[in-house]
C-alpha cells in the first residue's frame, strides 16, 4: 500500500501545497532566470524552506520541492558541474524535509493531521527549454530522446530521501511514457503523474486526458494521476474525463486562471481562483483527492482548503 493510499485510509481529501514562484517574488525575489524558482537555491535557499514550513502552517499534507527547473543542462548553463548540480537537487529535497520535520516535531501541529509528505517535484523537457513549451509540448523528441534527459535527474531524486516523486504539467503523452518506463529503473520509487492542459478533455498536446489516464492505470509505481498549472474553468470536466479511465486517485492542482507569456516571463488576464474552497469542493465532488494550487496560488488559498477540510467532514 501506499503512501498516498495509506492517508487516504485515514482521510478522503489530501491537501497539496501552492506556488513557490508566486510566493519568492511576492517576498522580494527576481526570478525573471531559466532556473525560475530554481534560482533561489543558489540565492537564498532558507527563504525557500521558509515557504515550504508556510504552506505546511497553512494547511499542507504535501510539498512539493524546488527542483522542477533544477535539470543538469540547465544548471551546466550556469556553469554548475555535474557533482554541483546533484548538491543543489538534493539540497531542494533537504529543504523541504527539513521543514517538515520541523513542523511534525511540534506536538500541536499533530493535532487532527497526518505526516505530511515531501513531493520531489520533475518537470518537464519544456521547463528546461524556458519558452511556455510545457503548455504545448511540441517538442519533436522520442522517447528515448526523453529518457536520456530525465534519467539522470530522477536518479538523484528516486535517491534524494523524498516521500515521493511529483512528475508534473507534463504536456505530452510521450513524455509520460518516457517517465513511466524511467520509473521502472527504481522500482521503489513512487510518483503521481499531472498533465497540463488546454481545455476540458485534451491536454497540452492535444491528446485526451481520458486516454491518458487509461495508459498509466496499471502502473505500479504510479499513486495518483490528474492535472496541474490548468485553469481552475477545466478542472472539473478533466477529473470526470480521468475518471472514467483510471482507479488511481485523481491528483489535481490548477493554475489561477492567469495566462503565461514566456516571452516576457509574465502573466496575464484574470485569475478566477477567488473562491477556492468552493471550487475545490466542487473538483473533490468530481472525485479529485489529492487538491493543491500551482502557480499564482498562496498559502491563503491552500489555508481556505484546510478549513474547508475542518468545516466538511472529509474524514472517513
Amino acid at each position: 500500500m501506499s503512501l498516498i493510499e495509506t492517508i487516504l485510509q485515514q482521510q478522503k481529501l489530501i491537501i497539496l501545497d501552492g506556488a513557490l514562484a508566486t510566493e519568492l517574488e511576492r517576498r522580494g525575489c527576481d526570478l525573471r532566470d531559466p532556473l525560475w524558482s530554481a534560482k533561489m537555491l543558489i540565492e537564498h535557499p532558507a527563504l525557500i524552506r521558509q515557504i515550504h514550513a508556510d504552506y505546511l502552517a497553512a494547511g499542507a499534507d504535501v510539498v512539493i520541492t524546488a527542483n522542477y527547473q533544477a535539470t543538469f543542462a540547465g544548471l551546466a548553463v550556469r556553469g554548475m558541474s555535474g557533482v554541483q548540480a546533484v548538491e543543489l537537487m538534493r539540497l531542494a529535497v533537504q529543504l523541504a524535509l527539513e521543514a517538515r520535520d520541523a513542523f511534525w516535531a511540534e506536538p500541536r501541529n499533530r493535532v487532527g493531521r497526518v505526516r505530511p509528505l515531501v513531493a520531489a517535484s520533475i518537470g518537464p523537457y519544456g521547463a528546461f527549454l524556458h519558452d511556455g513549451s510545457e503548455y504545448r509540448g511540441d517538442y519533436g523528441l522520442s522517447i528515448v530522446d526523453l529518457k536520456v534527459f530525465h534519467r539522470p535527474r530522477l536518479a538523484v531524486l528516486a535517491s534524494a530521501g523524498a516521500d515521493l516523486l511529483a512528475c508534473e504539467t507534463i504536456p505530452c503523452l510521450v513524455e509520460a511514457q518516457a517517465l513511466a518506463e524511467l520509473l521502472s529503473e527504481f522500482p521503489t520509487t513512487p510518483a503521481w503523474f499531472s498533465f497540463s492542459a488546454r481545455n476540458g478533455s485534451e491536454i497540452s498536446n492535444g491528446e485526451a486526458i481520458a486516454h491518458c489516464a487509461a495508459a498509466f492505470d496499471h502502473h505500479p509505481q504510479l499513486v495518483a494521476l490528474g492535472v496541474n498549472c490548468t485553469p481552475p474553468a477545466y478542472i472539473e470536466s478533466l477529473i470526470h474525463a480521468a475518471r472514467s479511465s483510471t482507479s488511481k486517485p485523481i491528483v489535481v492542482y490548477p493554475n489561477s486562471g492567469e495566462v503565461w507569456d514566456a516571452t516576457d516571463s509574465t502573466w496575464s488576464g484574470e485569475a478566477s481562483c477567488s473562491d477556492f474552497a468552493a471550487q475545490a469542493r466542487t473538483w473533490y465532488a468530481a472525485g479529485a483527492q489529492l487538491i493543491g494550487g500551482c502557480c499564482r496560488t498562496t498559502p491563503q488559498h491552500i489555508a481556505s482548503l484546510r478549513q474547508l477540510f475542518q468545516i466538511v467532514d472529509f474524514r472517513l
